[in-house]
């Protein structure tokens, strides 16, 4: 029997991906690729390709001791062709195979190139997520709107998770009014758990350094979990630790606090070593133990089997020409702070810092801070995508595309958001501890000390108004404008005209 080549991708690292459910180990060759391509398509965080690289090594290790034959690539072989489809071809010459089967990649990108190479290629479904495409589209055709509520109440009722027979647990479907608290400096706070070097991730670090040099990002310290087992020790951490004060913290921000309280678990999920079902069951577990209040485990799943599902489905119910949407038609240069360039702004200061550091920041740091300014700013999002999609180490297109052109900049015109997240500073500083160490203040609207969230936002609803005025949350934004004197509307769009001049001439703001 001739077997098939089997495609392993670095972000489906999981023993029950489909196409390795479809295999057999007797007749086909597992096919992994370190490849140049996949580093560089976007200019991914150190930490980014650290994780996939030690954690696809290791993976690989595990199938070759359960038997299976894997013909994998290192980014320093010499024969390594620096692309996925490349590799194929290499190795569909190697062993005399033309059939390759693969689970459906998390990108339009590629699917696309799977779909160019000349081999027989089957696509399967990629079943470790809870709505298939199939399923997501029968829920979203005919709806018009597609709100995440309304989905994420089906995702409870299909998994039975916090359910009491056919009500939810508690009474209610969301517990967010519960979970909008600010936090406070605490030394006994819960820290995330560190992971020690090992072998394989000391010399992936190396290889890292020496053919990533360039790219944004600090690479050490290092303290990811690389394989299962670690995966799941980082769950249990956070399930133990600090799972109970997430809910009450989730939406807090603190000076030099990048993680706070939350699970750190996304880059696990994303790349295969955890599945969504376990995250969520051991949460409620947990709940049902009397470990965890329902706000916080509430408001943790509803991010796994609520947000992470929907935005999936979006993702592909539109297309691949998602990505290219610009509805505000925002076109301004991403400025060099969000590369570590020089601000006085805190809050930026510090998100950017920390991402600098971690490849880490929690999703209100992305969606109010660097988010918001950027759509205030008028930042062209196909900038900002595709900054996002390189600074993060949980960052894949089918997951960071949605949440930052959809949710945080509203460039797909409404499609997922209900409204454009736009704030002043008011929000930041109720939220965090950044603005009383700021250069700027926030209770002041104009001039040049204001905080300049404040003058963008209304630069923003001016700029936008017939728009705004037509949705129903932010219309009463646009009437509060209308009221301001003429004399005050000129001295904001005064000052934020100087914000704006400043970030196109590249001076610090």
């Amino acid at each position: 029997m001739v077997g098939r080549l089997i495609l392993i991708l670095g972000d489906q690292l999981s023993l029950d991906i489909a196409a390795l459910k479809s295999a057999n180990p007797a007749h086909d060759v597992v096919v992994m690729a370190e490849v140049r391509a996949e580093g560089t398509y976007a200019p991914h965080h150190p930490q980014k390709i650290a994780l996939v690289l030690t954690a696809m090594r290791k993976f690989a290790a595990e199938l070759g001791a359960k038997g299976w034959q894997v013909a994998y690539t290192r980014l320093d072989d010499a024969d390594n062709s620096h692309s996925i489809s490349g590799e194929l071809l290499r190795r569909a010459a190697e062993f005399s195979r033309t059939h390759v089967t693969a689970t459906r990649p998390g990108e339009w990108r590629l699917i696309a190139a799977l779909q160019d190479v000349p081999l027989d290629v089957t696509i399967l479904e990629d079943d470790r997520f809870i709505a298939s495409h199939a399923d997501f589209d029968t829920w979203a055709d005919g709806r018009k709107q597609l709100r995440m509520e309304w989905f994420y109440r089906d995702m409870r009722r299909k998994t039975g998770l916090l359910m009491d027979g056919d009500q939810p647990t508690g009474g209610q479907w969301n517990f967010d009014h519960d979970n909008r608290k600010r936090a406070a400096q605490d030394m006994l706070r819960p820290q995330a758990l560190r992971f020690e070097l090992d072998q394989v991730t000391d010399e992936v670090l190396a290889l890292v350094e020496t053919e990533f040099p360039d790219h944004f990002g600090r690479l050490r310290p290092f303290h990811w979990a690389t394989d299962r087992a670690g995966a799941l020790q980082a769950l249990h951490h956070f399930i133990t630790h600090s799972l109970p004060r997430f809910g009450d913290e989730q939406d807090a921000m603190l000076m030099d606090a990048p993680f706070i309280s939350h699970s750190l678990l996304s880059p696990y999920l994303n790349i295969g070593l955890l599945s969504p079902l376990e995250v969520c069951q051991a949460a409620a577990t947990a709940h049902q133990k009397g470990k965890a209040p329902l706000n916080a485990v509430e408001g943790f799943i509803r991010q796994i089997i609520g947000w992470r599902e929907f935005v999936r489905g979006i993702y592909f119910h539109q297309g691949p020409d998602y990505t290219s949407r610009n509805a505000l038609g925002h076109s301004r240069a991403l400025p060099p702070l969000y590369w570590g360039g020089k601000t006085r702004m805190t809050c930026l200061s510090q998100s950017v810092a920390q991402t600098r550091d971690h490849a880490y920041a929690h999703h209100i740091q992305r969606l109010m801070v660097t988010g918001t300014f950027g759509l205030l700013a008028g930042i062209d999002p196909a900038h900002l995508h595709e900054w996002y999609l390189a600074v993060y180490i949980d960052a894949f297109e089918w997951v960071e595309a949605p949440n930052t052109l959809g949710m945080s900049q509203f460039a797909d015109g409404g499609l997922l958001a209900s409204k454009p997240y736009a704030a002043s500073g008011a929000y930041i500083n109720r939220m965090s501890d950044y603005c009383g160490s700021c250069a700027y203040k926030v209770a002041e609207k104009t001039g040049p000390d204001a905080c300049p969230f404040n003058s963008l936002f209304w630069d923003f609803v001016q700029r936008h108004r017939d728009v705004l005025a037509k949705n129903p949350r932010m219309g009463q934004m646009v009437r509060t404008w209308d009221k301001m004197t003429p004399a005050h509307q000129a001295q904001v769009l005064e000052t934020s005209t100087d914000i704006l001049a400043r970030l196109d001439a590249g001076k610090v703001v």
